[in-house]
């Protein structure tokens, strides 16, 4: 059994700053991509930002430039650091990964997600 666990949503202003965390547990041999998706109200769910074990990024045109997502490989945790923050980035935030399990399979997880809110 493996989970995803993200921490860090909130609500801040405009212009503002927060930090996602995102670590799975559980039973895992490694883990893959990695990576952010979101939420609106009355959306489809959408990719943020990916990111493979060897740290190759990808991002959503629309956060380029303001969000940064990393890794911590030894703790099997990923993060999105998200800077100048609008209301449009107002979604519930999902953390994403492929696992390789300790038996060897691979699968992908999601989280339950975490509220962010941004006011204007």
């Amino acid at each position: 059994q493996v989970q995803l666990v993200e921490s860090g949503g909130g609500l801040v202003q405009a212009g503002g700053s927060l930090r996602l965390s995102c670590a799975a547990s559980g039973s895992i041999f490694a883990a893959n991509t990695m990576g952010w998706y979101r939420q609106a109200p009355g959306r489809q769910r959408e990719l943020v930002a990916t990111i493979t074990r060897g740290d190759v990024t990808n991002y959503a045109d629309s956060v380029k430039g303001r969000f940064t997502i990393s890794r911590d490989n030894t703790k099997n945790t990923v993060y999105l650091q998200m800077n100048s923050l609008r209301p449009e980035d107002t979604a519930v935030y999902y953390c994403n990964g492929e696992v390789i399990t300790r038996d060897y399979y691979i699968r992908t997880y999601w989280g339950k997600g975490t509220l962010v809110t941004v006011s204007s």
